[in-house]
């Protein structure tokens, strides 16, 4: 795991992160790709800690590198799942997305897509939703955690803002691989910029991201130079 603060770690899987929570008990952030129940168990206790300390996982939106492994953590732990209302149907549906999905310019962005996203199709394991969020929504950890509904990339994405950390959890509203960048796709392109500035209208001093890494110094004002 690598420390953000004192109260944020960011576990690095493949081509995507998950985010750990330490304030009166565990709380994760997004699950990974399907069988990636034990990397992430495995990363929790090499940073020495408990992952059966986990209290709740919150989702930031519905697509499959990020549900991949919900249904399986809550079979293990029985611990009670938190997204957007909107993502929350398709979840309990076992559905990792709204088709079809707009891949954002360049070839790069066309590649990863075609050769890394597409194959792995649509569909996760169902798995109930048990607290359905909305905008402006606090969920009472880390001394009260901002939920900022950020449509775009889906249309129930959530960022997270941790105001007393300093951190927004902004997942996949861009990315930040070889510097800031729209994220590969989106499934409503024309409401990406809008929902990252929505986003960089906060302050915040650093900003993770569900691929790529950390962004340390002045991030909220960085996003809105960069995108603005």
């Amino acid at each position: 795991m690598q420390r953000i603060t004192d109260k944020i770690y960011q576990i690095s899987l493949a081509g995507v992160n998950a985010f750990l929570i330490d304030d009166n008990g565990l709380t994760l952030v997004d699950t990974g790709f399907k069988n990636n129940t034990d990397k992430i168990f495995s990363a929790i206790k090499t940073g020495g800690k408990n992952p059966e300390d986990i209290k709740q996982i919150i989702l930031t939106h519905c697509h499959l590198d990020h549900t991949g492994s919900v249904a399986e953590i809550k079979r293990r732990l029985g611990v009670p799942i938190y997204a957007h209302s909107i993502d929350a149907d398709l979840i309990e549906q076992g559905i990792a997305g709204r088709q079809p999905f707009h891949i954002s310019p360049g070839i790069m962005n066309w590649l990863l897509f075609n050769i890394l996203i597409k194959p792995t199709g649509n569909t996760i394991e169902p798995v109930n939703i048990d607290e359905r969020l909305k905008d402006n929504d606090i969920i009472p950890i880390a001394g009260g955690i901002q939920v900022i509904h950020t449509p775009g990339h889906s249309d129930g994405h959530i960022s997270l803002l941790l105001r007393s950390e300093g951190v927004l959890i902004a997942a996949d509203i861009c990315a930040n691989v070889v510097g800031l960048g729209l994220s590969v796709l989106y499934e409503d392109p024309k409401l990406c910029v809008s929902s990252i500035m929505k986003t960089a209208s906060f302050d915040f001093d650093k900003a993770v991201f569900g691929h790529g890494k950390l962004l340390a110094g002045q991030a909220s004002k960085r996003l809105r130079e960069k995108f603005s």
